[in-house]
């Protein structure tokens, strides 16, 4: 049973999407702090400084560069720590073992077929 269900986990991208929902899930909020604390004021204050700094104003309707390179940071941060602490791992260890994409996932009768269909090719290739 355990076996059943470590080639599950294993198999395909069942660790990489459960990888991306939940490292993505975690990391949102830290990241954000992080940049809306500490990176926003900085770009701030390379785009002039103050509270309006890096905003354009046309006919009332204000354009936030600030919040734009926020946000593009934040995904880049993001992006860098997902795949040097899960991704970057999780291939290194399927490379050692060899475990992966390479799991036999055909459902038994299928496998039947196919072996009755090679045995009588061979019977075949006899006569």
């Amino acid at each position: 049973m355990l076996k059943g269900f470590r080639d599950f986990v294993l198999r395909g991208n069942v660790v990489d999407l459960s990888v991306a929902f939940v490292a993505g899930a975690a990391f949102t909020a830290l990241v954000g702090a992080f940049s809306a604390s500490l990176i926003e004021p900085v770009v701030g204050i390379f785009l002039g400084g103050g509270i309006e700094a890096g905003t354009l104003q046309i006919n009332g309707q204000v354009i936030d560069f600030t919040a734009l390179i926020n946000a593009v940071i934040t995904f880049l941060i993001t992006m860098t720590v997902l795949y040097f602490v899960f991704v970057a791992p999780m291939n290194a260890y399927r490379r050692r073992t060899g475990s992966g994409g390479d799991i036999d996932v055909t459902p038994a009768d299928i496998a039947l077929l196919k072996e009755i269909r090679d045995l009588l090719k061979e019977q075949q290739g006899r006569s």
